[in-house]
């Protein structure tokens, strides 16, 4: 074989690889807003962290160390499967002659993404839509009741000077003590990239949005940053303040994520 048939045989298959193949890796951590980009055709990514949260509500005080981890596959060009969790957690409730250890593993969800083929061209926002159900599967002090369906549309603008800004509003269907109830979710995140490795960012979280009878509305602020170790490895950090009685006060993670 000559070498000009070799280069030829190299180019070719250049030009077929995949346009991500080289793309940096887009992750749905550490912030509350996901990322409207999926992983690509054939490939997995797992996003894995460690967080901590604590709760003071007048002479109580209630802490928590969970374990979050996301597992993503793209089985299609724009489709992906995931498997989310809080992983294992340690959670202690303290007060006036109270002390309440308990530990397990969080439930498990099931979902998929979709991002919206041609969103993102022409000044418009990159789109995707996220289905998710939470199912009864952790331990008996962390399980949910039933299985708790979801839908999420994620839309991420870019703007000037290395900026950007996303939003996802969404749907919950839960069971709390009075029967089954729907609860909106909402976020939105600026963000700002630094250089070519290193961005930050700045959002209001609200996870659940719901009459005190349901549960209540929680949100939080948070901050915070995430450094491109290589385009498949990424090493994040966040915290949070809650904004309410509903929210923990204080919330702190950090995390990793590999592509390949």
């Amino acid at each position: 074989m000559t070498r000009k048939s070799i280069a030829l045989i190299l180019s070719m298959g250049v030009a077929a690889s995949p346009a991500w193949a080289d793309d940096p890796i887009a992750t749905d951590r550490p912030d509350f807003v996901e990322s409207s980009q999926t992983v690509g055709l054939g490939r997995w990514q797992i996003e894995t962290s460690v967080a901590w949260e604590e709760d003071e509500d007048g002479a109580f005080e209630a802490s928590a160390f969970s374990t979050p981890t996301l597992l993503r596959y793209g089985f299609a060009e724009h489709w992906e499967l995931r498997f989310e969790t809080d992983g294992f957690i340690d959670a202690e409730l303290r007060g006036p002659g109270l002390r309440v250890d308990e530990d397990g593993v969080a439930d498990l969800a099931v979902g998929l993404k979709y991002h919206v083929p041609g969103s993102g061209e022409n000044g418009g926002p990159s789109m995707a839509w996220l289905m998710h159900v939470d199912l009864d599967t952790g331990s008996s002090a962390f399980r949910g009741d039933g299985a708790r369906p979801s839908l999420r549309l994620v839309a991420e603008w870019e703007l000037p000077n290395d900026m950007s800004l996303g939003v996802m509003p969404g749907v919950i269907y839960d069971n709390g003590d009075e029967g089954r109830y729907a609860a909106g979710i909402f976020g939105i995140v600026v963000g700002k990239g630094w250089t070519d490795r290193f961005r930050t960012f700045a959002e209001l979280a609200m996870p659940q949005i719901a009459s005190s009878s349901d549960g209540g509305t929680q949100a939080a602020l948070d901050l915070g940053g995430a450094y491109l170790i290589n385009n498949n490895t990424q090493w994040d950090f966040a915290g949070s303040v809650g904004l309410n009685n509903r929210t923990p006060d204080l919330g702190l993670t950090t995390g990793l994520s590999i592509r390949w």
